[in-house]
């Protein structure tokens, strides 16, 4: 099987005033240009023919060009990109389908600020780190959003980060990026905190509660929701969450006795290690040291409050007594472990401590939850 494509009808896509018939003949190009059967040279007047197309005067035979041509694999590098940068009739549906263009080429498109050809290129199938980073600096609300609930889109932490500072008071994106598949921890703690603040702010405003009352009560709500967050994190994924939570004065011994209270073993000792600029692996030696000296040093150089070192003791004495097996009631069990040995041993912590530590665990009323 050769071309199809005749000299008559080159000699009609050359000289036919008619931009129906034109338009019409660029359907059949779109044919004739992915033949596999066709020659050097009969695929070479092909690739000419749609050359010349792309220059038609006509929109509305660029327009029939483009939508032919948008999956079309042997479509010229240039008139791709021709057809890329034309009026968004034309160009959209390249934009969309067209595996021709390169990275560099999407992200020239993103840079030249045409806001529908942004939000074309951030749901394309598969978008690149390189381009997720050019859509996040240069795109508008709209386009990141949509790349964000795109699954398919490849976005590194850094330009999630990026996503965040710069739209942090855009709740379109917000709730895009909150909704995809998978976060960073670090990412859903800076999430979590941005949300909690905006609950402290509504509060005050709106429901005559007190600046101090209000803080408080976001700050146990945060807390609640961070803690666990990290169940399934690798170790740099948590010391980037916590390294992050520490500079930024959020890693509270409030939070890191709440994750020990609530089994997040992992987040407790990196987050003293942290504390303590120690290395995690010395830390982990001295927390569960059998001896009384070492986690002693090491909750004093954290800066952890003295009179909730007992406290501490206990729960890590549960740890040792509790086999965790990765089961989804795990933590459950070791939380009820906890609260029973606080409210038995209730007098060497001292009232004020047991209070403490039930607000930490959720109550005491919660056992049998």
């Amino acid at each position: 099987m050769t071309s199809t494509l005749t000299h008559a009808d080159v000699a009609k896509l050359l000289a036919e005033p008619s931009p129906i018939l034109r338009a019409e003949l660029a359907g059949k190009l779109a044919l004739e240009i992915e033949n596999p059967e066709l020659n050097a040279g009969e695929a070479a007047l092909a690739q000419d023919i749609v050359r010349l197309m792309a220059k038609d005067v006509e929109a509305s035979v660029r327009q029939a060009l483009a939508s032919n041509l948008r999956n079309a694999r042997n479509l010229p590098h240039d008139v791709a990109v021709k057809l890329a940068n034309d009026i968004e009739s034309v160009a959209l549906p390249i934009i969309q389908h067209s595996q021709v263009l390169t990275d560099a080429d999407l992200i020239s498109i993103v840079k030249s600020g045409a806001s529908s050809k942004q939000e074309i290129v951030a749901g394309r199938v598969g978008v690149s780190e390189s381009v997720s980073e050019a859509l996040v600096v240069s795109g508008g609300e709209k386009a990141v959003a949509r790349l964000m609930e795109n699954p398919t889109a490849q976005i590194t932490e850094s330009s999630m980060n990026k996503a965040v500072d710069r739209f942090a008071d855009n709740d379109m994106v917000k709730e895009k990026i909150v909704q995809r598949p998978a976060l960073p921890p670090a990412i859903t703690e800076r999430l979590v905190t941005m949300v909690a603040e905006n609950m402290r702010d509504y509060l005050v405003a709106h429901h005559q509660v007190s600046p101090d009352i209000a803080t408080d009560i976001v700050l146990q709500s945060r807390e609640r929701t961070l803690v666990g967050l990290t169940g399934k994190s690798s170790v740099e994924e948590l010391e980037k969450l916590i390294v992050q939570m520490h500079s930024n004065g959020r890693l509270t011994p409030s939070i890191v006795i709440r994750a020990l209270c609530m089994g997040d073993v992992a987040f407790f000792e990196m987050a003293i290690a942290v504390m303590a600029n120690v290395p995690v692996v010395n830390a982990r030696i001295l927390i569960h040291d059998a001896g009384q000296l070492g986690l002693k040093s090491l909750y004093e150089k954290a800066g952890m409050p003295k009179e909730l070192m007992s406290a501490i003791r206990l729960a890590i004495e549960v740890v040792h007594e509790t086999e965790m097996t990765g089961e989804d009631h795990d933590r459950e069990k070791y939380r009820a472990k906890v609260i029973e040995r606080v409210l038995t041993r209730g007098d060497e912590l001292g009232d004020d401590n047991v209070e403490y530590l039930l607000d930490k665990l959720g109550g005491a009323e919660k056992l049998s939850a």
